[in-house]
């Protein structure tokens, strides 16, 4: 008999129940398992664990595992709590998240150029105030993070018109995108981007990355939108920028807690537009069928998908 899998997670029991539901048709072959409801013997069996946001106890739980996979693309939280003595963490790589962050990118980069956050500001006053009309190949877009979600940012914002320059730790070569690295890269893509979108993961080095000194580079009136984890931005300092008015706007979607803090200052700043983490919401079915078949894959040939890289965190 095939070793069951063990589905390890901190969701509540109805979303759970749905995911089980869904990996289930996604692998009929396979004994899909919640880690509660495993035996010992089942627990020492199991060779893969599907995780989202699992209990690390739980998982280490598990003496038999050989690779876990996530659920979700962001792993941070998992490699800090599961640790160095884990076994290979394989992370979502879905095109069609890409495609819902794509989109995401795209709209609320609209949002910005068409001035939508003024228009809702003189509505709220009771004015009719037009605005000059700026066309997307007048405005620079500068994407921090070249991964698979920032190149399909990219490939969405060359098509609407815009002027797109990325930045990433290290060199690449992309179509249609100015590239840019390193220390001297970030400066150049800080300073000449109309609008900064931050697509990059969270480890060691980008947290705190965009402090009031790099965010004071950016141009007066540029505006911000994050849609990469909360603790990149320090949030102090973004408050104090927009407060000097040096800043436009900032659309955050990630923050450091969430549920965002009702007592936190973004929910009124006039600056700022406040999302529920819904830029790119995990796709179930494309996820499960991801998942399926990268254990396909490994039942038939051993062969693992790409492991997340501890020393970078990603």
């Amino acid at each position: 008999m095939i070793p069951p899998l063990a589905f390890v997670t901190r969701l509540d029991v109805e979303e759970e129940t749905i995911w089980l539901e869904i990996l289930r048709r996604a692998m009929p072959d396979e004994r899909i398992l919640p880690f509660r409801d495993m035996t010992e013997e089942e627990r020492r069996l199991a060779e893969i664990a599907i995780v989202a946001n699992p209990d690390p106890a739980d998982v280490a739980a598990l003496s038999g595992l050989s690779w876990i996979h996530s659920l979700w693309a962001g792993v941070e939280r998992l490699v800090l709590e599961l640790g160095s003595t884990a076994p290979p963490i394989v992370r979502l790589v879905d095109p069609e998240l890409s495609r819902v962050m794509g989109e995401a990118v795209l709209a609320w980069t609209y949002y910005l150029q068409r001035d939508m956050p003024a228009y809702r500001a003189s509505q709220a006053e009771g004015r009719w105030a037009p605005r000059e009309y700026r066309h997307p190949s007048e405005m620079s877009v500068g994407l921090l993070g070249l991964g698979a979600l920032g190149i399909e940012a990219g490939r969405r914002l060359t098509e609407a018109g815009f002027r797109v320059q990325g930045w990433s730790r290290s060199p690449k070569a992309l179509p249609d995108i100015v590239t840019l690295s390193g220390e001297e890269g970030l400066d150049s893509l800080l300073s000449t981007s109309d609008i900064i979108v931050c697509l990059l993961p969270l480890t060691t080095d980008t947290r705190g990355l965009l402090t009031i000194d790099r965010l004071m580079r950016m141009p007066q009136g540029a505006s911000l939108i994050n849609f990469a984890r909360g603790a990149i931005i320090v949030a102090d300092d973004l408050i104090r920028v927009l407060d000097r008015g040096h800043l436009d706007h900032a659309v955050l979607d990630v923050f450091e807690k969430e549920p965002l803090d009702q007592a936190s200052p973004f929910w009124t700043h006039p600056r700022v537009t406040v999302l529920p983490h819904v830029s790119a919401p995990t796709t179930p079915s494309s996820a499960a069928r991801i998942v399926a078949g990268n254990i396909a894959t490994w039942r038939r040939t051993g062969a693992l998908p790409q492991t997340v890289d501890r020393s970078r965190g990603y």
